[in-house]
């Protein structure tokens, strides 16, 4: 398969080559409800906030609803945490190399490091499909429990990939979920992860 390279998926430029960092963050269908985000939308439409574009503007907007908490967070249970913690760690040294991750109550943060000949979308694609039919069997329901969109972000450097593992390390002690990184049992710091 091949990676896209530069390319648009109709807001910011996103970056898909093999041997590349990208930090991503998907989350749960009912986190940030379909109105909200499309409210926000409407809001930014034509305002640069503060010279940011509209569209970071907006993925900043997100990332704080998603730090509240709120929907079914089912997440938070650790059967389900543990489904997409596996699926995470499934394909690492073969399809990408897995940096770090932190699965939070209802949104999820990795840092992976791009191979050859597996494009972003599709480990994007493997994590959520692969996690929502085994998350609805120990739910006892049906239908995808995943957002359609995620949110990827090219690491430019090695003070941007600093800040990233930081980030993804300390969102839960920041969400006051835990004193300190290690102590979070759904992340590369709880598990002691040496990539």
């Amino acid at each position: 398969m091949d990676h896209k390279g530069w390319h648009s998926r109709g807001d910011l430029p996103h970056c898909d080559f093999a041997d590349s960092i990208q930090g991503i963050t998907f989350r749960l269908a009912d986190s940030v409800p379909r109105e909200v985000i499309e409210g926000w939308r409407e809001e930014l439409k034509d305002d640069g906030i503060h010279g940011r574009p509209a569209e970071t503007e907006l993925y900043r907007k997100i990332r704080k609803y998603e730090d509240a908490g709120y929907g079914d967070c089912i997440l938070r249970r650790s059967e389900c945490a543990g489904v997409v913690q596996s699926h995470l760690m499934k394909h690492h040294g073969d399809r990408y190399r897995l940096l770090e991750w932190c699965i939070m109550p209802n949104h999820v943060h990795v840092l992976i490091g791009m191979m050859e000949g597996h494009p972003l979308g599709k480990s994007v694609q493997a994590w959520k499909g692969g996690s929502s039919v085994e998350i609805n069997r120990i739910l006892k329901r049906a239908g995808s429990i995943w957002a359609p969109d995620y949110h990827d972000r090219y690491i430019r450097d090695q003070n941007h990939l600093i800040d990233a593992r930081i980030y993804i390390r300390m969102n839960p002690v920041k969400a006051g979920f835990c004193g300190k990184p290690e102590e979070w049992e759904f992340s590369s710091a709880g598990n002691g992860w040496k990539p």
